[in-house]
């Protein structure tokens, strides 16, 4: 617990930053790639081709135990937080590259503002998010006992969220320390136990959540409302406008050509008053002549 808090404490005093992403790269989301099996991989870093090109990536927020005992101060160090011995912690460290390993054999989401890592390689290193099919691979880590929390050198940009994804992954650490797996059950001999109804294997991307925490909302474009009638003109169900009612004296010449296609019982009222259905009188033999013989007449 006074690791937890002690670490917790300088997440919050220092902002959690010292090299945060540059403005000029934004988040990225990288899909269909592939593990690739490197003698430096270990739980927390580890080698990744995505479409021909190969990267190295750090998870944030975590830290596994390492593979090989040449950074000795840092062996011992790891082997201290956990109470075990340096073979121990080691062999914590083979379990979970080999945890990362299995995880990342299925299809994964890398997210990352390739934000410098640091390392020995030629090959630059990355900080990033990784989100297998059942979860965060860092929560995942941490619920198994087979990394720790720890303070990040880094700050992912536009990460509103760092203290809440913090105390969740303290959450997890207790939890795995409470159930004596990982490294929490070595000297139990439950190093290879895994958690009991784990928290992080719920399918759960955590990435919008560090990104918007509760109560934040992302702004997006206001919609534009779609066109509704007006409140004084007759709608149907469909949505469509109900016809209305011919003002013969306002309307245009092409209105009232359409409104002789119209059914006769659309027309039943004139300036608010029935129309009284009527015979139209029976044209003469010779008011028709004439018609004709305009209707033919060439135009001078």
């Amino acid at each position: 617990m006074k690791h937890a808090t002690r670490w917790l404490l300088i997440l919050i005093s220092s902002g959690l930053a010292t090299a945060p992403c540059p403005a000029s790269a934004p988040w990225v989301t990288l899909q269909g790639g592939h593990y690739l099996i490197k003698r430096p991989n270990d739980g927390d870093s580890f080698h990744v081709s995505v479409e021909g090109h190969e990267y190295i990536f750090r998870l944030y927020f975590v830290d596994a135990p390492e593979t090989s005992a040449e950074f000795r101060d840092r062996v011992e160090e790891q082997a201290t937080y956990f109470g075990v011995t340096v073979d121990q912690v080691l062999q914590v460290g083979e379990l979970a590259k080999e945890f990362t390993r299995e995880k990342l054999a299925d299809s994964f989401l890398v997210r990352t503002c390739w934000e410098d890592a640091g390392g020995r390689s030629r090959l630059q290193r990355f900080y990033a998010f990784v989100q297998t099919r059942t979860g965060d691979l860092g929560e995942q880590l941490v619920e198994n006992g087979l990394a720790r929390a720890h303070p990040a050198t880094a700050k992912p940009e536009g990460l509103t969220s760092a203290a809440v994804e913090w105390k969740n992954l303290i959450k997890l650490e207790h939890k795995a320390k409470r159930e004596k797996i990982g490294g929490w059950g070595a000297n139990e001999e439950r190093m290879t136990v895994r958690a009991q109804q784990p928290e992080s294997e719920r399918g759960i991307d955590p990435f919008d959540k560090f990104f918007h925490p509760a109560g934040e909302m992302p702004v997006q474009a206001t919609a534009k409302p779609a066109a509704t009638p007006e409140a004084s003109e007759e709608t149907t169900p469909s949505g469509f406008p109900a016809q209305t009612k011919l003002d013969v004296n306002t309307a245009s010449l092409a209105e009232l050509e359409r409104s002789r296609n119209w059914p006769i019982h659309r027309r039943t009222h004139y300036r608010g008053a029935p129309i009284q259905k009527r015979r139209r009188p029976a044209t003469s033999q010779g008011n028709r002549r004439r018609q004709t013989i305009r209707k033919d007449s060439p135009i001078l």
